[in-house]
């Protein structure tokens, strides 16, 4: 949390109130927000001063801030992380960490995070074609949502892996974007078990799986997004109300929405995973499998 639609829901915002500024100033208020950015905070703030935003961009759960020159503002929320546009009179948030002031007096770009696991840094932009995209995110992959995105590479490279099909779904170096409850409500969509081998799965299944998943997450951004508490909130500090269409997810116990069994939950990867055992029956032979 959050994922792909949470963000996308920020990049909006971004767009609509930080695109085309200058930044007159910037403020780093605790060095483990700007800890990737790895001349240190007071080169992160000088490096910023005067500089203008082009626009705001995204790839899976990453932002960016394209800057004046070749570089961008490359952000990650992580479990906790706010970008929030503030007046600059407004009392600085609890967990404030970075805050940026514009030439023109007009609201603040605030970073806030609880837990302190997310970051931003300021990032050389690269080519990965046809796309220019900050440097220290090149390695991952389009999202499903990107015109780059291809589905019938994505179709092969899936058949290709020897693991189960959610951890597949998380893997970044696959399909960017995907995260633990959009892949349990794809997967419901899907009627796969999260434990299906990947290989084993057909094309029309893999077609099915991709549509789910665009279809989820679209529908979760319609809604703002998915919050479960206060730390995922859009940049006006607003939060989203997907969490009432949830299929599955944080579902332990209720009733299914299609055949009315138990959703149960399981241990998978370090983390919850819902699903619906008479929908989504695991697959009947296990194996072992690889990362």
């Amino acid at each position: 949390m959050p994922e792909l639609p949470e963000v996308e829901v920020v990049r909006r915002g971004l767009e609509r109130w930080v695109a085309g500024r200058t930044v007159a100033r910037a403020e780093v208020l605790h060095p483990r927000a700007v800890r990737r950015h790895v001349p240190g905070a007071e080169e992160f703030a000088a490096r910023l001063a005067g500089r203008t935003i082009g626009s705001a961009e995204r790839r899976g759960k990453y932002l960016w801030l394209p800057l004046d020159g070749s570089d961008a503002i490359l952000a990650h929320l992580g479990m906790s992380g706010q970008l929030l546009v503030v007046e600059p009179d407004a009392a600085p948030e609890r967990h404030l960490r970075i805050r940026l002031g514009f030439a023109d007096g007009g609201p603040e770009l605030r970073f806030v995070d609880q837990r302190t696991f997310g970051h931003v840094l300021v990032a050389p932009m690269t080519l990965r074609l046809p796309r220019w995209v900050p440097e220290p995110i090149a390695h991952i992959a389009a999202d499903p949502f990107e015109a780059e995105f291809d589905d019938e590479l994505f179709t092969i490279d899936l058949r290709r892996r020897r693991t189960e099909v959610k951890r597949a779904l998380l893997d970044q170096s696959l399909i960017s974007g995907v995260g633990n409850i959009y892949a349990d409500e794809a997967l419901w969509r899907a009627r796969l078990h999260g434990t299906r081998p990947a290989d084993t799965l057909t094309r029309p299944k893999i077609a099915e799986l991709l549509e789910a998943a665009r279809e989820v997450m679209s529908e979760a951004l319609a809604e703002g997004g998915t919050s479960f508490d206060s730390l995922y909130v859009n940049v006006n500090g607003e939060s989203g109300y997907f969490e009432r269409s949830l299929a599955v997810y944080g579902r332990r116990g209720l009733p299914c929405r299609r055949c009315g069994a138990p959703i149960v939950r399981e241990s998978f990867m370090n983390r919850s995973s819902y699903s619906c055992p008479r929908c989504q029956p695991p697959p009947r032979r296990s194996r072992k499998m690889g990362a």
